[in-house]
């Protein structure tokens, strides 16, 4: 089992699917990361907790503010957190457009742990690349 780097182990999940942020909650738990979900980009960004995170899982498709939305929206603030985008639907120019927002991994659901985790530790190894495709 890896566990995560003590300085990378808060995150935050965004999905308003609630057996998405339930399972994905128990998921990085039991790799040793702190979770917290919530239900939309705009529940989370009211939250006040952005600051808290060391990293963001989140859904492309939302009601409300998408995942790519909150991603650009935090990189015009000039925030450099990294974001995993997650998606069942995959389509080429949201990876591309994902990645030149400055995600930094795109996962297609259903995916397995183990590349969630890879995920994590690209994105711990770098808070501000840019992904090649």
């Amino acid at each position: 089992m890896s566990y995560p780097d003590p300085q990378f182990s808060s995150i935050a999940i965004v999905d308003d699917d609630d057996a998405v942020r339930v399972g994905l909650r128990s998921l990085l738990r039991s790799y040793g990361y702190e979770a917290n979900a919530y239900d939309s980009a705009l529940a989370f960004l009211a939250s006040g907790a952005l600051g808290d995170y060391h990293c963001i899982i989140t859904d492309l498709q939302m009601p409300g503010m998408s995942g790519i939305e909150l991603l650009e929206r935090l990189r015009r603030d000039g925030n450099p957190l990294p974001v995993i985008l997650m998606t069942a639907f995959p389509e080429a120019a949201l990876r591309k457009r994902a990645f030149q927002g400055g995600a930094s991994c795109f996962l297609s659901k259903p995916f397995e742990a183990n590349e969630l985790l890879l995920c994590l530790k690209q994105a711990s190894g770098s808070h501000n690349t840019t992904a090649e495709e």
